[in-house]
């Protein structure tokens, strides 16, 4: 008996939702990290680290924009056009397996959500208990 899910076909493509949940996610984190900035020698560590984090965002949205470029003109009109819960509803194929699409956005965004989430976390409770200086 043939899988039927297997005959149906895969997106290769992340929906552009995605990319821009992993933008939101990225800004959220670097105004979580600022929240540790009390001196001067902590800002800098803190311009190194928000550096660290947009490079982090930066390659991924680099290589979305490469690959943009290579496709044929009437596969982005397609592209363009399908909705978010068609894509999060069908499947997405990765080099291992395929995946529902929104489980896999959901394992795409869900690292740098929570790191988002807990670093906002810490800095509120680092400036209710950290003593000023």
């Amino acid at each position: 008996m043939s899988d039927n899910r297997q005959l149906r076909p895969a997106a290769t493509h992340l929906h552009p939702i995605v990319y821009a949940m992993l933008i939101g996610f990225v800004a959220w984190l670097v105004i979580a990290v600022w929240g540790f900035a009390r001196d001067g020698l902590t800002d800098y560590l803190m311009v190194i680290v928000s550096g660290f984090i947009i490079l982090f965002a930066a390659i991924p949205a680099t290589l979305f924009l490469m690959a943009q470029s290579q496709q044929p003109a009437e596969e982005d009109g397609a592209r363009d056009q399908e909705s978010f819960r068609d894509w999060a509803a069908g499947d997405f194929r990765t080099w291992q397996d395929r995946v529902k699409g929104a489980n896999a956005a959901i394992e795409i965004l869900l690292p740098i959500g929570v790191l988002a989430v807990g670093m906002t976390a810490f800095a509120i409770v680092a400036h209710y208990t950290i003593p000023s200086v």
